[in-house]
């Protein structure tokens, strides 16, 4: 097996025709260009194509292809050298020396000729951070979605400065504005927001066609959350006096019995929808109602318990019931009494909705078992 050890040399021309082919040749020009000129960068390149034709185990021919410069004509020249080659020794495969980015340019047409093994790219290892900086930078300014999302706020927020600070005359406030609007375009850009949109989008159109009765009910669910966030809102302003954390603790007890009833009516239109397709309808359908009431109970017993503990609020008191034989005096249930209530309750409904969840999906499966085949 033969390999064809190729380093690209653009630039200057040489004394030598190319392409210049031998390690003796090649060692008498690195010697000559190295006396004319020690600091460039192309010196490497021909010493690491003497390396490589040495290391490799293969019968090698190393040689070295060069062009006036970067144009088409230069790249014409080179391409004739490639056809020399390899209608002189007839190589099985090629491997390319560069030293820049340029000349890397340079290997499809070595490629389009040969089948190149391996690209060996050589970094002065003085200016190694330097070369691989650009490398990073030429990379990135060649990405268009890369270059929209961190070039495009920071040109923005270069813009907004000056007029954010003639209007505040604050650099603190300017530059506090210019990063919260940075921040808010990186997190909607990282965490994919717009493709969620856009899917968003194409759901609920799809859903106002098909007359889904979920629509409805996700909208219904919207509104209850946001009555349970205004209810919450003002249970919390009632306890100003109060430390941040049972602030907190009151706008979550007042708000959950709103949010679970939003999650209740959106689960229950999804089942709706799954029934009216009269398809097989999933445990994880069935369950979700269970769930949301579930979850509901175990945060609203929790939070009433820290506020009653905390004196914010007072224990429950059951009034005086009279259900005709029977008649219940009032009394008072500690918090402790009322916490393991409710997550007896929690259980309840748990255990209630994988008992339904999975008769449903077993008589699902006896009638899909039962039907003849046509």
């Amino acid at each position: 097996m033969s390999t064809l050890v190729v380093c690209l040399y653009r630039g200057q021309p040489l004394d030598a025709d190319p392409p210049i082919v031998g390690e003796a040749a090649i060692e008498a020009l690195v010697t000559s260009v190295g006396v004319e000129d020690p600091e460039d960068s192309r010196v490497n390149c021909l010493l690491e194509g003497l390396r490589v034709a040495r290391d490799l185990d293969d019968e090698t021919v190393v040689s070295v292809l060069t062009g006036a410069g970067e144009s088409v004509s230069s790249d014409r020249e080179i391409a004739a050298q490639v056809d020399q080659l390899v209608a002189d020794h007839d190589p099985d495969s090629a491997v390319v020396v560069v030293d820049s980015a340029e000349d890397e340019q340079l290997v499809p047409i070595i490629e389009s000729r040969i089948p190149v093994d391996a690209v060996d790219r050589v970094v002065v290892r003085q200016a190694r951070d330097i070369e691989s900086t650009y490398y990073l930078l030429k990379q990135f300014l060649a990405d268009e979605e890369l270059r929209k999302t961190v070039l495009v706020p920071i040109g923005l927020a270069l813009l907004a400065f000056p007029a954010l600070l003639a209007v505040f005359d604050s650099i603190t406030v300017s530059v506090g504005a210019i990063a919260a609007v940075v921040g808010v375009f990186l997190l909607y850009k990282g965490w994919s927001i717009d493709v969620v949109l856009a899917g968003l989008s194409g759901d609920v159109r799809e859903a106002l066609y098909s007359g889904q009765v979920s629509l409805v009910t996700y909208v219904v669910g919207a509104g209850l959350a946001l009555v349970g966030g205004f209810v919450g809102l003002l249970g919390a302003s009632a306890m100003s006096n109060e430390a941040e954390l049972m602030i907190a603790t009151q706008f979550v007890h007042d708000a959950i019995p709103w949010l679970t009833g939003a999650a209740l009516i959106a689960s229950a239109g999804r089942l709706l929808d799954e029934f009216i397709r009269d398809d097989e309808i999933g445990t994880t359908y069935i369950n979700l109602p269970f769930v949301a009431v579930a979850v509901g109970l175990a945060v609203r017993g929790f939070a009433a318990y820290f506020l009653q503990r905390s004196g914010a609020t007072g224990p429950l008191e059951v009034p005086q019931m009279d259900l005709g034989p029977l008649e219940i005096e009032a009394f008072v249930v500690v918090p402790g009494t009322l916490l393991a209530v409710y997550i007896l309750a929690v259980i309840i409904v748990s255990l209630i909705g994988v008992r339904v969840a999975a008769y449903v999906s077993s008589a699902d499966y006896d009638v899909s078992y039962d039907e003849p085949s046509s």
